[in-house]
């Protein structure tokens, strides 16, 4: 069986108010016309997720319901406190509880692009992959039986984009 994982770092943020809390940060104008631009792309490439698993942070939640508008998709979604700046293993072992061959994970750097550096055989060949700045993206595909079998190091990179350049 073949399982689908798309990664997404929120998109950006807004930093206005200093003294706000972290969790609660919402997108900048930027990152509002972004997210759209991925959903769109997501959409054409055929990578429309089953299962949604997204951090509970207003920037992860708002990031994805502007994706989601800009596309078809009828996916169940989970905002887990447990993806609010988690660690790259912590977003794999939450990962892991998926039931659907495609899933779609939002979430926060560092541990979202250490996860998707972590999990592929070999990086594409883009000048920002390393750094997965706000919503970059990556679709990786794994030959495993369940997510509970996804190990390190065996994911292929379908696609990735950032939203420069889209």
């Amino acid at each position: 069986m073949s399982l689908k994982l798309i990664l997404i770092r929120h998109c950006k943020s807004s930093w206005g108010a200093f003294d706000a809390d972290d969790h609660a940060r919402v997108l900048n104008e930027r990152g509002r016309a972004a997210a759209p631009l991925i959903g769109e792309w997501l959409s054409k490439g055929g990578h429309v997720p089953d299962e949604v698993m997204c951090s509970d942070a207003a920037r992860t939640q708002e990031t994805w319901r502007r994706i989601a508008g800009a596309m078809v998709i009828d996916a169940p979604i989970s905002f887990s406190r447990a993806l609010y700046l988690a660690p790259d293993l912590a977003m794999l072992e939450h990962l892991r509880t998926a039931t659907s061959p495609t899933v779609a994970l939002v979430g926060h750097n560092p541990g979202i692009g250490e996860l998707a550096l972590g999990l592929v055989r070999s990086h594409p060949e883009h000048d920002r992959f390393a750094e997965y700045p706000t919503g970059a993206t990556t679709v990786v595909t794994f030959d495993a039986a369940s997510w509970a079998d996804v190990e390190e190091g065996t994911g292929a990179v379908v696609d990735f984009t950032v939203p420069r350049d889209l």
